[in-house]
């Protein structure tokens, strides 16, 4: 791209320049000296540009992956400018022998020996001016000089652009740069940016082993909390290390308080934190609704503090992802569906609705090349992300912060996760490891269910599979009730359930 700068020139003097109304006296220390100068007017101008950028590369792979890049600013430069500048001496007197002296000229002479004529260095002769036409003519010679300067000046720029333009064959337009025309307002994308970066972090998970990955968590209190993703910091749990960067490129080491399998939700503190910790503002992720404005916030492929936007595309998504391999286990969410672009690494980064509050931890995608949510392939964003509700997530966090394990809300009864074809979510014949599918005295048991029943609906929602009621169930607590519909020889019955609970990953 090419810069052009106009430049300004001075145009030529008038045909002489004014001289004082009263005639100069000639001093007697003057009598024996005489000199002339005069300085021609002069111009000149320039211009150029450079730039220069490098793109972007890298990437790594573990619980999470990472890239780097990095690019070179472009700059330019260029100048114009004009200067003139003249002076004039007086003709020299005869010496103090010569007697009687000669009379001074009526009025001196400019250039190096007078003369007349029109051009500069002619002898000025000023003539009488009217009466009550002084500062109309000063005032009208001003607007003269300043219309000629300005023809001369956009003559040159004219010219300058001319030349570039047959140079390069394109012209740019600056753009104004003023604080007003650069103005943020409060909704806007940049504005909630430009708040939130500073309370999201980069996370950075390695096993025992030196295996790892990145991801991306979000301060959850002042205290040092770090919400994200369990299968984030799963590698590092056991012994690992964790490190935890801000926006300003500030790193403190950090530790697992607890982290709940099934929600895929930890929660780590940061050692050492800053005294200046601002927490994100938490939304209401029951309030959402389809077609609501969303920000996501993470370091997709290890870019930190990448920003996208989208929309709530979908609600009470049911979605099964792994923790990366680390345990072999799924966790299971009714989520939020999103288009904002979501990639590995933006695992437990926020998302945040059009005020800038947190609804969601962003922690699922389908990719391209995979055969379902949550898979192991690395390409790119589709446009379908998933995220665990902000409410549910709050939930945890409480939990895992006070006691350090989470707990589940349940029913009481084992049920089919088998997906393909299914109608609902079917009570098993038998329950893990040979025990009873409905837990004898359990919620399902008092309720009446039985081995064999099929669930279609909790409180209205859609039951199609047992991954999509585990992800309905999980969004209560326990000692919730619910209205439970089901199937039983071709005939529905609604029965309420109090959810029961279960500690722990089991």
């Amino acid at each position: 791209m090419n810069t052009e700068n106009e430049g300004n020139a001075v145009p030529q003097a008038p045909s002489a320049p004014p001289v004082p109304v009263d005639a100069p006296a000639v001093s007697a220390d003057s009598r024996d000296a005489a000199a002339a100068g005069a300085a021609a007017p002069g111009a000149g101008a320039s211009g150029g540009a450079a730039s220069g950028g490098a793109a972007p590369g890298g990437a790594a792979s573990g619980a999470g992956d990472g890239a780097g890049s990095g690019a070179a600013a472009p700059g330019a430069g260029a100048g114009a400018g004009a200067g003139a500048g003249a002076g004039a001496g007086g003709a020299g007197v005869p010496g103090a022998e010569a007697w009687p002296p000669p009379q001074p000229p009526g009025m001196p002479s400019y250039g190096s020996g007078g003369g007349s004529g029109s051009g500069w260095g002619a002898s000025y002769q000023p003539q009488e001016p009217k009466p009550g036409r002084r500062r109309g003519g000063l005032v009208a010679g001003v607007l003269a000089a300043a219309l000629v300067a300005g023809g001369v000046g956009g003559g040159v720029g004219y010219w300058a652009a001319e030349q570039n333009d047959n140079d390069t064959g394109s012209t740019t337009v600056s753009a104004a740069d003023t604080p007003a025309d650069l103005k943020r307002d409060p909704g806007s994308v940049a504005r909630i940016a430009n708040d939130a970066l500073p309370s999201v972090v980069t996370i950075e998970a390695q096993s025992g082993s030196g295996e790892g990955g990145t991801g991306t968590g979000f301060v959850y209190d002042k205290q040092g909390h770090i919400l994200t993703n369990n299968h984030v910091v799963a590698s590092a749990a056991e012994g690992g290390k964790l490190q935890a960067t801000f926006s300003n490129g500030k790193k403190y080491a950090a530790e697992v308080i607890g982290r709940a399998e099934g929600y895929d939700v930890a929660v780590i503190k940061l050692k050492n934190r800053p005294d200046n910790l601002k927490p994100l503002p938490l939304g209401n992720s029951d309030r959402v609704a389809v077609g609501d404005s969303t920000i996501a916030i993470g370091a997709p492929f290890g870019l930190s503090n990448t920003v996208t936007t989208g929309i709530i595309s979908a609600k009470n998504r049911p979605v099964t992802s792994s923790d990366g391999g680390q345990s072999g286990k799924s966790s299971y969410m009714s989520a939020l569906q999103t288009d904002a672009s979501i990639n590995p690494g933006n695992s437990g980064g926020p998302l945040l609705d059009g005020r800038g509050a947190v609804i969601g931890i962003n922690s699922a995608i389908k990719p391209a090349d995979s055969g379902g949510l949550g898979g192991t392939g690395q390409s790119g964003s589709i446009g379908l992300g998933f995220a665990i509700p902000v409410n549910q997530a709050k939930n945890v966090a409480q939990q895992l912060i006070k006691t350090g394990q989470p707990v589940y809300p349940v029913i009481g009864a084992s049920v089919s996760l088998q997906q393909e074809g299914a109608n609902g979510a079917t009570i098993s014949q038998e329950g893990a490891s040979g025990s009873e599918a409905v837990t004898p005295n359990g919620p399902a048991d008092k309720a009446g269910l039985k081995p064999g029943d099929v669930i279609t609906k909790l409180d209205g929602t859609v039951i199609d599979s047992g991954p999509t009621l585990i992800g309905q169930i999980w969004t209560h607590k326990p000692g919730d009730t619910v209205k439970i519909t089901y199937e039983r020889d071709g005939k529905e019955h609604t029965v309420d359930v109090t959810l029961g609970q279960r500690k722990g990953d089991s």
